[in-house]
């Protein structure tokens, strides 16, 4: 697959709710996935396993989606980006809205690096 598929596939099955099948269907196994500017400890993770149980644990803490948006993907070169935007209750922190801009580089026909920008709604 070029970019320009990898990056409207991934759009496809963001849009239908697929998370872990794009992980499967796209991503490279030794991946790395980085949360804001990585700066958290926590905030990098390398590898599908890792990224598998972030997902996973992410996933878990939410108790209502009440929608979301999945923008179209822009390209440059090896890179591309997408808007997405997530309306949804929490276990933790209750219902609140966000979008975020999600960035991927694809080396080979797969996603090797994801990185997600957003900032917290202020409650």
């Amino acid at each position: 697959m070029d970019i320009q598929q990898v990056a409207q596939r991934l759009v496809e099955l963001c849009r239908e709710g697929k998370y872990e099948q794009a992980q499967e269907e796209l991503y490279a196994p030794d991946a790395v996935s980085i949360e804001g500017d990585g700066r958290k400890a926590d905030g990098i993770v390398i590898g599908m396993e890792a990224i598998a149980k972030k997902s996973r644990e992410w996933a878990e803490s939410i108790v209502e989606i009440h929608g979301g948006s999945v923008g179209d993907p822009i390209i440059a070169e090896g890179w591309f980006s997408v808007v997405m935007g997530i309306d949804a209750t929490y276990k933790e922190m209750g219902r609140m809205a966000m979008k975020e801009i999600c960035v991927y580089g694809v080396r080979d026909g797969k996603i090797v690096h994801e990185q997600f920008f957003y900032d917290m709604p202020k409650s």
